[in-house]
């Protein structure tokens, strides 16, 4: 056993004191923790961010095995039950809450009988693979651009900024609703499919109005980083721009990347069902929850619970996304804590 022994003098004589050092607490060691170790503590003290990142984690998921239950026969999305529904009734379903049952937890579509469990679940995947490729679009262009004008400066920095504000200056929505019949006619002559081509096309449109935003929050973030040591190290050993890009500042830009992701997205998802609404959206039977949503609208007071279905998976879908955006928005500000 370790053991340190010191005189202490006290008085006219002197003692001895004796510690032992196993028996003392050991220090606790200090470690660092990246930014990322950091942003994702604040995220796990956040309750409401969290319980929006389990709901948006579970409505991805459903997403992405909708189809797979579809192959197998589990979702029948495209099956018509007429003994379901009652014709001296107008199509209405038979029983209560339209036509709630065991096999059909959400009821059945009026008119049809096809169950609306399925349809809405089927229709969320094609709605979030809209949503999800025009951000992907909108970021993936917008990153290159406020790069290449936030570092480059100069004459490029002022085409790209004069560019974006004429792409800003025009209204999405009317334009959306000008363009759709010319440019889903030319899509259609490369895919013969009209639902794929209305979907590449709103998907495009979507993407093409999105990115002049990014492309400013990107540049900002650049034009501050530009004259930074790390920036100014790999300049004097003779990186590229390209590299500069990729490889020093990009790794710097993925919080405002994650924060516009995960705000966008769900703004998509409410204009694929907007656009569904005035007519320009993917037509049945693909179902999706903007189009799902537009022909319940003609059942809202007589069906009540075939409107409120595809209404509360869009507000689900919104809400858990908008919420986690704000939760990474505060994980990922470093003075989040102070």
């Amino acid at each position: 056993m370790s053991e340190i022994h010191r005189d202490v003098e006290f008085g006219a004589g002197t003692a001895t004191e004796t510690f032992d050092l196993e028996q003392e607490p050991a220090a606790k060691k200090i470690e660092g923790r990246t930014p990322w170790q950091l942003a994702r503590a604040r995220l796990r003290r956040d309750k409401l961010s969290m319980i929006a990142l389990t709901v948006a984690s579970l409505v991805v998921l459903m997403a992405v095995l909708a189809p797979i239950l579809d192959a197998v026969g589990i979702l029948k999305p495209n099956d018509f039950n007429p003994e379901l529904i009652d014709p001296a009734l107008g199509g209405y379903p038979r029983g209560a809450f339209g036509g709630m049952s065991w096999s059909h937890p959400l009821g059945v579509e009026p008119g049809t009988g096809r169950d609306t469990l399925s349809r809405v679940v089927l229709g969320l995947t094609f709605s979030l693979i809209v949503a999800i490729s025009a951000t992907l679009i909108a970021v993936v262009v917008g990153t290159v651009l406020g790069l290449i004008a936030g570092f480059l400066g100069h004459w490029a920095d002022w085409g790209i900024s004069r560019f974006a504000d004429m792409v800003l200056a025009f209204p999405v929505t009317l334009m959306l609703l000008a363009l759709s019949g010319m440019f889903i006619e030319l899509i259609g002559r490369v895919v013969p499919n009209d639902n794929v081509a209305t979907g590449l096309y709103i998907i495009f449109v979507l993407g093409f109005f999105g990115w002049p935003t990014f492309a400013r929050i990107i540049r900002g973030q650049v034009l501050s980083m530009r004259e930074r040591e790390f920036i100014e190290a790999a300049r004097s050993l003779g990186a590229s721009n390209r590299r500069i890009y990729f490889k020093e500042l990009l790794p710097n830009l993925w919080a405002p990347i994650l924060v516009y992701g995960t705000l966008v997205l769900p703004a998509y998802v409410s204009a694929e069902a907007a656009l569904s609404f005035l007519g320009v959206g993917i037509k049945p039977p693909t179902p999706t929850l903007g189009n799902i949503l537009a022909n319940s609208v003609n059942y809202a007071s007589s069906v009540p619970i075939f409107f409120l279905v595809p209404g509360l998976a869009i507000a689900t879908v919104v809400l858990s996304f908008n919420l986690l955006g704000d939760g990474l928005r505060d994980a990922l500000d470093p003075k989040a804590d102070r």
